[in-house]
Formats: C-alpha cells, structure tokens, sequence
C-alpha cells in the first residue's frame, strides 16, 4: 500500500521566509528602486521605479511551482526546433550518440539539421503547442538564436545546438527554477534562450538559482574514453566509468525526476557525482537526493529509461532494468513496464533511442500526452484509467526527445508530499 504523507508550510520554511521576506521588502524599497536605477544596465533589465514596491511574493501568487511530475499541469515551457544546429563530434557527444551515426556527425557537425526535417518538427511543436493550450495549459517558449555561431572561451572553441529540451537545462522545485550547468561544450550558452522568461519569473517572485557553470576545459572528460561498439558501452557503464570525470560539477536537469520531497537520479554520461552532490546540498533538508542506477549501455537523462507518472506509478524501461527497483516495491509503489515501441528502424534518431515512446508528459494524473503512432503504450495508458492526448512528433523526435524532454513543467497545481517512505 502506498504510504502518503502530507506536509505543511511549503518548502523549506517558507512561512518563515516569506514572512520574514516581505518585512524586509517594505523596509528596503526605497533602497532597491535607488540602486537599480543607479545602474542604467540594470535599470534596463529590471526596470523599477519608485511606484513599484519590491516585495517577497507569497507562495500563492509566484509563477512557479512544482513538486512532481503529474500534479494538474497550468503552465509550460516548450523548446523550439527552429535554428537547430548538429554539434561538434567531440568526444562527449561520441560517448552520448549511438555509432550508426558517427558519420553524420563528423560530416554535418556545426551545421543546421537537415532543413526539411528540422521544418516538419517545427510544424509539429506548433500543433503540439496548440494542443496544449486547448488542454487549458498556458505554454511559454524560449527565444529563437542562431545556434551556428561559433564561440570561444579560454578552454574550448565550438558552435551551439538548440533550445529544443527545456527539461535538460531547466528543473522547477517547490518554487524555485534552478537552470542546470550542462556537460556539452555545444550547450554552454543554451541558458541564453531561456533568460528572458527565467527574468520574468523571477520578477515575479519565483527564486532563481544558477547552478555552478563548469569551464568544460580538457579535464572534465576522459579524452581516451574507448568507445568501439555496444558491448564497449555495457562494460564501461557496469564499470560505473563515463565519459565525464570528477573534475567540476556538472549535470544535465533531465537526470533528475521528482516525487513530492524524493527526487530520483542517475549518474550518467552527463551528470557526474560532484553535480548531485551540489544538488543535494543545495536542497537538503526539505528534499532527499536518491542515486538509482540501470543496465543501461549509454546513460544520459532518466525520463526514458524511468519515469514517474503518478503518485507510486512509474514506467520502468525493460530493456534497461532499474538495479534498486525492489526498493520501489517495497514502498507501495506500482511499476509498469511500457510495450516495446513502434517507431520503424529506418527513422532517423540522431541523438536518442526508440524508448521515447515512454518520455511522455503527464497533464495530470488521468491525462497524458502520448505519441500518436505509439498504439500498444496507448492501450497500456487506457488499461491504467488515463486518458491519451494523442500528437505525432516523430520529426521533433529525431532531435533527441519526446514530450517530457521538449518541456518544463513550470507551474502545477498541488501541495509538497512525502511518497516514498
């Protein structure tokens, strides 16, 4: 039987906080609205006058608010296809995309997508955004950029990929957005995109935290990480090896899934152990960080391989068994095994597998949004009660995710809770 606990006053004692927040606002204003508009860089950004109080929100009136993966979703980020640029085939991105398409990389790296198929998953965004919106969910999106820019800092030198995964760089907690430093040179400035709507959240009341960004220098991957073929892979993962080593902080938010007050992690080929420690620390106490690890040859982002879709109901991928999965049993938890996916061999999936299928998005616990192709996960949907939102996205899929990686919940309607005690 799955035990539920309830628990007051928010997150991290933000009665307290806000009380003791909004005293300090009033006290200050003049203050705040003087220095901002002493800086005209600021001023720009934030721009304050002496009518505009600046205040702490409560807690019912910030934008941002989450605390799992299926509470009645209100408002959402979707990425964007547009612009879509193949990164640099460097030694990460090797470790992270399967051989067959090795030479698409070396052949198109720091060019745009194909331009046909980057145009028929534009298209299926839209209508996926269009959906939503007819849901009764509010959907934001983040800026369009020219990804094909090439940059440098004093450790590498590469081009940009997209602003298609907002779940990759962007984790909402309690009422916190905190924006992920990522483990790919071509993401580096992926945050750019997102930085107008994470200011206006955050003007709004919503807290903001940066995560540390790494220098991504040499050190931080293993330069002769021996990548040949699969069973390299399998080895090396049950190794606990990756391409990534201990040298700075890093991860990638689609690494972490929620539960209330337990948030689930892998260790992968771009989140490393000082990154979840960074994030343990950073929201310990109220939140409990668990290290889960699967027999799977190329870990990178957990929601197609694990994903939490109701209170104690997760999708557990078969192919890649979770090694702690008793534990979840143990504590009432129902685990599900998703039908093998339908996508036909001879669609291209340059940077995932077919499990996609799995990466759906909960709009609440009784709605999903499911791929339209994908009739055997529907059905299993439809025997557990929930009620499909069908769109085809098999060219956005192309680019690396499904529903949960080309979204971030931004707001959902629910209280913090315990479910896994």
């Amino acid at each position: 039987m799955l035990r539920v606990r309830c628990l007051r006053g928010g997150s991290r004692g933000a009665e307290a906080a806000h009380l003791i927040g909004a005293m300090v606002g009033r006290a200050v204003t003049g203050w705040v609205s003087r220095a901002f508009r002493s800086t005209s860089s600021s001023a720009a950004a934030l721009p304050l006058t002496a009518d505009e109080p600046v205040t702490e929100h409560t807690p019912e009136e910030c934008p941002v608010c989450a605390h799992n993966e299926w509470d009645p979703l209100e408002e959402v980020i979707v990425g964007r296809a547009e612009n879509a640029c193949v990164p640099p085939f460097t030694v990460e991105v090797k470790a992270n995309t399967y051989e067959k398409y090795w030479p698409f990389y070396q052949q198109y790296g720091g060019q745009t997508f194909p331009q046909d198929h980057v145009k028929k998953a534009v298209a299926e965004i839209e209508e996926m955004c269009n959906i939503l919106q007819h849901e009764g969910v509010t959907v934001r999106r983040p800026e369009p950029i020219d990804w094909s820019v090439e940059y440098k800092t004093p450790d590498f030198t590469s081009t940009g990929m997209y602003a298609a995964m907002p779940r990759d760089i962007l984790i909402v907690v309690g009422n916190e957005i905190i924006e992920a430093p990522m483990a790919w040179r071509a993401r580096f400035f992926e945050y750019r995109a997102y930085r107008p709507l994470i200011k206006e959240y955050f003007r709004r009341g919503a807290k903001w935290t940066t995560a540390p960004k790494p220098t991504m220098s040499d050190q931080l991957y293993d330069q002769d990480y021996p990548i040949r073929t699969v069973e390299d892979r399998h080895k090396l993962a049950a190794q606990g090896k990756f391409v990534t080593t201990e040298f700075e902080p890093c991860f990638d938010a689609a690494d972490f899934i929620r539960a209330g007050t337990d948030i689930f992690v892998q260790r992968s080929q771009v989140t490393n152990f000082m990154g979840i420690e960074w994030m343990r620390r950073h929201l310990a106490p109220t939140y409990k960080i668990h290290i889960i690890s699967f027999k799977d040859p190329n870990p990178m982002h957990i929601d197609a391989t694990f994903n939490i879709i109701g209170p104690g109901l997760v999708l557990s991928n078969p192919d890649r068994p979770c090694r702690q999965i008793e534990m979840f049993r143990k504590a009432g938890w129902t685990v599900v095994t998703p039908p093998t996916p339908l996508i036909p061999d001879n669609h291209p999936l340059w940077m995932s597998s077919k499990w996609l299928s799995m990466n759906v998005l909960m709009l609440d616990e009784k709605r999903v949004m499911v791929d339209a192709n994908e009739m055997s996960i529907q059905k299993m949907f439809e025997s557990l009660g929930i009620q499909t939102i069908k769109v085809s996205i098999r060219h956005a899929n192309s680019l690396g995710g499904g529903f949960h990686c080309w979204t971030t919940d931004v707001r959902r309607r629910g209280t913090l809770q315990s479910y896994f005690l």
